[in-house]
């Protein structure tokens, strides 16, 4: 066998430089809905850190209804968790990360927020919120070297979807061209590529990651 043939890159006998550790991490609360809490927080990583590089909002909830029987009190919860809170996150991380000239953002939206859904009208429109705040705060960060996209997952097997009947599942199963429900680690790989330096020239853009589910 040719030996160049069979190793063209060289590669024979190399062993992979070691990862190095992760930086120390620390573990905060926050009451996103509060946007005091919200406001402590951010300024007490960036005073101890001296910068912030990445946020990621993956904050959601859900009070599901037809909307002619949505509270008022369901309908501000979750736009108070699931949209207002990203708004808030971004008012804080805005001037540290212009004043370090760049950054990156994720913010967890939803198939549901761009095509609607039965029953999630509060939900819905927050993530569909979330989609025009992402894209407005990408053009008004872009000149900063600031970066902002939206992770737009379908059917994620979480905690969360859990809680639903199985024919919901069973149903998103149907709809998905990949035959199969979402898992955590699928949305956490999304948000690691928009927060890296692999998509340094992305920005204000909508990644699905729904497995097909929503192909428009």
């Amino acid at each position: 066998m040719d030996e160049h043939r069979s190793d063209p890159f060289g590669l024979a006998g190399r062993v992979a430089p070691p990862i190095p550790p992760p930086a120390p991490v620390t573990s905060v609360s926050c009451d996103l809905s509060d946007p005091a809490s919200v406001r402590e927080i951010v300024g007490g990583v960036v005073r101890e850190r001296g910068r912030l590089d990445i946020l990621v909002h993956a904050a959601g909830i859900t009070r599901d209804g037809v909307l002619w029987k949505l509270s008022d009190e369901d309908w501000s919860e979750v736009l108070r968790v699931d949209l207002d809170s990203a708004f808030w996150l971004l008012r804080e991380v805005a001037p540290p990360m212009r004043a370090a000239g760049g950054g990156a953002i994720a913010l967890v939206a939803s198939i549901n927020g761009e095509r609607g859904k039965r029953g999630q009208a509060n939900y819905a429109a927050a993530k569909a919120g979330l989609i025009g705040l992402g894209k407005t705060a990408a053009r008004e960060l872009g000149a900063f070297g600031v970066r902002v996209n939206v992770v737009s997952p379908g059917w994620i097997d979480t905690p969360m979807t859990s809680s639903l009947p199985d024919e919901a599942r069973s149903r998103a199963i149907a709809e998905t061209a990949l035959g199969r429900c979402g898992r955590p680690e699928d949305v956490a790989g999304a948000i690691l590529f928009l927060v890296s330096g692999m998509s340094r020239h992305v920005t204000g853009q909508v990644l699905r990651v729904d497995g097909g589910q929503l192909i428009a």
